[in-house]
Parts: structure tokens; C-alpha cells; sequence
């Protein structure tokens, strides 16, 4: 039976109202989306996590939904502590944490600023590369996310910076926020990427896909050399850095064997 999803509201002070998007009874998965895109890009890896067994909450960006905020993100501790805020509200975890792309750089520094609230984590196609993206690659996310282009064009763009040979992009031209872009990619740059770069200290799950042009095969195994045996490497093949449209059953099973590796286990 799927399990249902009801969309809640968490307010964080004066600081921001946010939509969750929860479904399932058990222990906490949060999963936070990517650049400029919302929650529900998760919606089939969500089904399959809360189908066996643990509770998955998605808090939607301000911006997107019903979460807004009266200013725009500071930081990426910022980002961060929106989702403190919504894992504190449901009894403080603690929590997996899955982040895609950009969602993985505020996974990680969630996992910075509040470890009481990380039982571990997972980083879908992340850009750990300490340099950003550069000009071109920018400007096909942007190209992406822009309605007013062609749809022609912003195929291109998205088969270029998202999709691997032969997987359809289609779907990506809906559910896009360019404002919400822009405020997280300002987010992003006011904070050193060494700041959030090792995500903490406990165990990680680092879902690469083979054909990311953002998110470097190199990249991932220079981070797993960096930081050892608290780090897991998986390759989601055929994938490229949208990942989540291409490989969800692939990425909901390898969520689901990690978290059953690393948490405790549960009373049957």
C-alpha cells in the first residue's frame, strides 16, 4: 500500500515558514531537492523509503510550495538551519539526510553545524570539487530553469547538464523556481565550499552518477581517499546530474541497504 503523503507547515521563528511534505511511520528520513527545483522531485524514491518502513519528510525550499521567508537565504548555514528546524519539530531525530546536487551541500552542512541531529547521510550527485561551476555550465542551469527559452533550447541545456545520453528530459522543463535558483546560488557562494566539504564527522553515502558533467567520477574518489572508511561510494549508472528522474528505484535501494547497514536495528 503506498503510504500517504500530508503536506505540514514548521515555522522557524521570523525567519521562515516551511511546507513539509511527510509520509510514512518510523525512523526520520529528510531528502532535500536540488538547485532551484522542489521537493517533490523525490516523490518516487519517497514512496518506495516510506513503504518500508520509516517516516520521510521533504521540506520544500522558500520560495516553493507554501515555505516562505521574509529575506532570502544568508548562507548555506542558513539553508541548514530551515532543516534543523523542520527534524527538531518531529522530536529532534536523529535523522538520514539525502541531498541531490545542490540539496547535497546543505545535507553536508547540516551535518557541520548539528551532528546531534545526523544518525548519517547520503550526497546524490555532488559537486564537491572545491571550485564552482564555471561560466558555461552556469549558464545551462540557468538555460534549464528559464520558461520564456524554447523548448528546444532548454532541451539542449537540460541534455547537457543533466541527462545522460538516451534518458528523456522532458520532464524537467516543468517545476523549476528561478528566483528560488538564484537565492540558493547566492546562498551557496557567500560560503566556503571547505566549510561544508567533509559534512560531519558519521557515515556517508555518496550516490555517484557515471555520466555527471557537474559531479566528477575523479572528484568522488579523491573525497572517499580524503575522508576514509566513513565514506561509501556507490555509481548510479546511465545517470547523469538530474539522477533522481533517471535511476530512482536504483537510488531508493541503495538509500534503504545503507540506512539498514548503519542504523539500529529495528524491533520487528
Amino acid at each position: 500500500m503506498s503510504a500517504t503523503v500530508s503536506a505540514e507547515m514548521i515555522t522557524r521563528g521570523a525567519e521562515a515558514t516551511l511546507e513539509v511534505l511527510k509520509q510514512g511511520e518510523g525512523p526520520l528520513v529528510v531528502m532535500l531537492p536540488s538547485l532551484g527545483r522542489p521537493a517533490t522531485d523525490f516523490d518516487p524514491i519517497a514512496r518506495i523509503v516510506a513503504e518500508r518502513g520509516y517516516t520521510v519528510l521533504r521540506p520544500q525550499p522558500r520560495g516553493i510550495g507554501r515555505s516562505r521567508s521574509p529575506a532570502p537565504y544568508k548562507d548555506l548555514h542558513d539553508c541548514a538551519a530551515d532543516i534543523a528546524t523542520v527534524i527538531e519539530a518531529y522530536g529532534g531525530g536523529p535523522a538520514f539526510v539525502a541531498g541531490h546536487a545542490f540539496g547535497n551541500r546543505v545535507t553536508r552542512m547540516l551535518a557541520t553545524d548539528r551532528p546531534d541531529l545526523i544518525s548519517g547521510i547520503s550526497i546524490i550527485a555532488a559537486n564537491v570539487g572545491i571550485a564552482p561551476s564555471g561560466p558555461k555550465m552556469r549558464a545551462a542551469i540557468r538555460a534549464s530553469a528559464n520558461a520564456d527559452l524554447p523548448d528546444d533550447e532548454r532541451l539542449e541545456a537540460l541534455r547537457f547538464a543533466f541527462f545522460a545520453p538516451g534518458n528523456d528530459p522532458t520532464g524537467w522543463l516543468k517545476d523549476w523556481y528561478p528566483e528560488v535558483l538564484a537565492a540558493q546560488r547566492h546562498a551557496g557562494d557567500q560560503t566556503p565550499r571547505s566549510e561544508d566539504y567533509a559534512g560531519g564527522t558519521g557515515p556517508l553515502l555518496y550516490l555517484q552518477p557515471d555520466t555527471d558533467p557537474l559531479a566528477h567520477v575523479e572528484d568522488a574518489e579523491i573525497f572517499k581517499k580524503e575522508l576514509g572508511d566513513r565514506v561509501t561510494v556507490v555509481v548510479i549508472p546511465h545517470a547523469s546530474h538530474a539522477a533522481l528522474p533517471e535511476q530512482p528505484d536504483f537510488i531508493a535501494a541503495q538509500l534503504l541497504s545503507f540506512m539498514e547497514r548503519i542504523l539500529p536495528a529495528r524491533a520487528a
